[in-house]
């Protein structure tokens, strides 16, 4: 089974081993990030979410649920993107759209239990009032 610690995955992914903490500290900012933009689509915990050090683990971040698995995959992208960026345009446009990809489908995912009005009921009548929103 692979390992539950945020960290350790993210590195075993950036095939760096787990005991190698020479890289840690930008890891553990681009997993910060890409758990920022996750956040921003509605995904984690609603105070926000970050890691520290290897204890944190994937369960803590979206619990136990089969339907949130793609987080993993695209947090490993996101982090690898940033870490170690493809060295060809086509390559980093071809990242770049898995990227956005898995965005929109675990945003879908959402949505499908947790969906959120884009055009919340004051916005949408102030602009019926006549108003800007």
């Amino acid at each position: 089974m692979a390992t539950q610690s945020i960290l350790d995955s993210v590195k075993a992914a950036l095939d760096l081993e787990e005991d190698n903490v020479d890289f840690d500290v930008p890891i553990i900012m681009h997993i910060n990030s890409a758990f920022a933009t996750l956040w921003q689509i509605g995904l984690g915990p609603s105070a926000g979410y970050e890691i520290e050090d290897s204890d944190a683990t994937w369960d803590a971040f979206y619990g136990t649920s089969k339907r949130y698995n793609a987080i993993r995959t695209y947090v490993c992208l996101f982090v690898k993107n940033l870490f170690d960026p493809p060295q060809t345009a086509h390559h980093a446009r071809a990242m770049e759209e898995n990227l956005r990809q898995h965005e929109w489908r675990l945003n879908v995912t959402r949505e499908e239990t947790a969906w959120t009005d884009p055009n919340p009921v004051h916005i949408r009548q102030t602009v019926l009032d006549g108003g800007d929103a």
